[in-house]
C-alpha cells in the first residue's frame, strides 16, 4: 500500500466533505489503492484537517472502522445516484443511523446507588459520533440539493472518486483527464488500418 497519492482535491470536495471522505479510497493506475483512513492516526489526522475532531482526540481502530464504513456506504448511495440507480436501503440507513445517533443535549443516565444523573458519551465516541452526523449530512444535502445532478465517477479508469462535473469535465483530476485522452488516442491508433 502506497502512503500518499499526490491527487489533487476532486471537484465539490471544499464544498462537500462527504465527497472528500467517498474519495480517501483512492485506486491508482498502478493497480495499487490508497486508504486515506487505513490506520486509526490517518482517520484522525484527516478529521483534524477537516475541522471534526481535535489533534488529541485518541481515534481507536473501532472509530477508524466506523469512518470507514461510512465512507463505504456514502460511495454506496454516490454510485446510485450518478448512475440513476435505486439506493441499497442498508446505505440509506447508514445514513439516517448516523445523522439520529448524535445526542442534542446530555443524556439521562440512572446508577442504580446515586439515582439519575446527565452525561455524555465517552469523549471520542461522542467526538466520532459528531464526525459522522455531521458527514452523513452533508451527504444527505449533496444527494437531495441542487449539486445532485452534477455528482458523477471520475471518467478515467481505473480511477474510482466522484466529483461534482463543470462544464463537460468528467476527470477528478488533470492525471485522469492526461491518462483518459491518452487512453483514446492509443485505441484510435490501434484500431486504425
Amino acid at each position: 500500500m502506497i502512503d500518499q497519492p499526490g491527487l489533487p482535491p476532486a471537484q465539490g470536495e471544499e464544498e462537500h466533505l462527504s465527497l472528500a471522505l467517498a474519495n480517501t479510497a483512492i485506486a491508482l493506475a498502478s493497480g495499487h489503492t490508497v486508504d486515506l483512513l487505513g490506520t486509526p492516526a490517518q482517520a484522525n489526522h484527516w478529521l483534524t484537517e477537516r475541522g471534526l475532531a481535535p489533534v488529541d482526540a485518541g481515534m481507536r481502530e473501532m472509530c477508524a472502522t466506523q469512518l470507514r464504513s461510512l465512507r463505504e456506504q456514502i460511495r454506496s448511495l454516490f454510485a446510485s445516484r450518478a448512475e440513476g440507480l435505486p439506493a441499497l436501503p442498508a446505505a440509506v440507513r447508514a445514513i439516517n443511523d448516523a445523522m439520529t445517533r448524535v445526542p442534542t443535549a446530555p443524556l439521562l443516565q440512572w446508577d442504580d446507588k446515586t439515582g439519575p444523573y446527565r452525561a455524555t458519551p465517552h469523549p471520542t465516541t461522542a467526538i466520532v459520533d459528531h464526525a459522522l452526523a455531521t458527514l452523513a449530512a452533508d451527504a444527505a444535502d449533496l444527494l437531495t440539493g441542487p449539486d445532485a445532478d452534477r455528482l458523477t465517477a471520475c471518467g478515467s479508469a481505473p480511477c474510482n472518486r466522484y466529483l461534482l462535473r463543470y462544464g463537460r469535465r468528467h476527470w477528478c483530476s488533470t492525471r485522469c483527464g492526461d491518462r483518459a485522452r491518452a487512453a483514446r488516442a492509443y485505441a484510435r491508433r490501434t484500431t486504425s488500418p
